[in-house]
């Protein structure tokens, strides 16, 4: 097998503001710059490199990618950008608070449309200015396949074929694959490929902007997967600390 770094996205501006974003097309925020910036010089320290990346269609997702590659000196690395590895679309949730929500539904709800492997969040109209059929990003894709809104669940069912079409062959020739997406599709990617039960899928959380490395058993099964930590050396702290010290 080859190698599969996943990162998810650094944090946008609605991440910031702890608003629903889903597929609503929100930029980096410029701590998300930075955290893109510095996933870049974790793998660099690494001394990964790749022959491939994906992204979502999402701003968020395909300008962190942009990032760590120029910042890798990596830009001649082909990048594939498919609808299929979107956020989970949050139905009727998508543009409001975290405190709106609770405010509206009960904390209780909105922590079981968030947690949940199989819990649905109310749902869009399809003549909400929301649904994705709306957006030209999407003119090429058919109508019926658009969500109004997802579970956990349904984004892995959604995410499943570029997975098995696209990604799970390239590894399969030992390509080297950097897979920048979001908190709820590599999730269900998590959940899918390992496989996590409910109760396992609810303890995931993926930091943004941190990378993570998939291993991989003879047979191409995921047996584990773990962040690669920030660590400063140590001539770095200790000129800080003398910084801090001295007048």
């Amino acid at each position: 097998m080859g190698t599969l770094i996943l990162l998810r996205h650094g944090e946008s501006l609605w991440n910031h503001e702890k608003r629903f974003t889903g597929w609503t097309d929100i930029g980096l925020s410029k701590k998300g710059i930075h955290e893109a910036q510095r996933a870049a010089q974790i793998l660099q320290d690494k001394r990964i490199i790749f022959d491939l990346c994906f992204t979502s269609v999402l701003r968020r997702a395909h300008e962190t990618a942009a990032i760590v590659l120029k910042a890798m000196n990596l830009t001649s690395v082909p990048v594939r950008r498919r609808w299929r590895l979107n956020e989970r679309h949050y139905g009727a949730l998508q543009g409001i608070t975290w405190w709106e929500a609770s405010t509206q539904f009960g904390p209780k709800q909105v922590l079981i449309w968030q947690r949940h492997f199989s819990a649905v969040p109310p749902s869009l109209s399809p003549q909400d200015p929301r649904f994705p059929g709306f957006d030209p990003l999407y003119s090429d894709v058919d109508p019926q396949e658009l969500p109004l809104t997802e579970s956990i669940q349904d984004t892995q069912h959604r995410l499943i074929p570029c997975w098995e079409e696209e990604i799970a062959p390239a590894l399969k020739e030992k390509k080297r694959i950097l897979l920048v997406a979001h908190n709820n599709s590599i999730r269900s990617l998590l959940q899918f490929l390992l496989p996590l039960d409910e109760a396992g899928i609810q303890q995931v959380t993926i930091r943004t902007g941190e990378p993570m490395v998939c291993k991989f058993d003879a047979k191409g099964n995921l047996v584990s997967y773990s962040y690669m930590r920030w660590k400063p050396k140590l001539k770095d702290c200790t000129q800080k600390l003398l910084n801090y010290c001295l007048p």
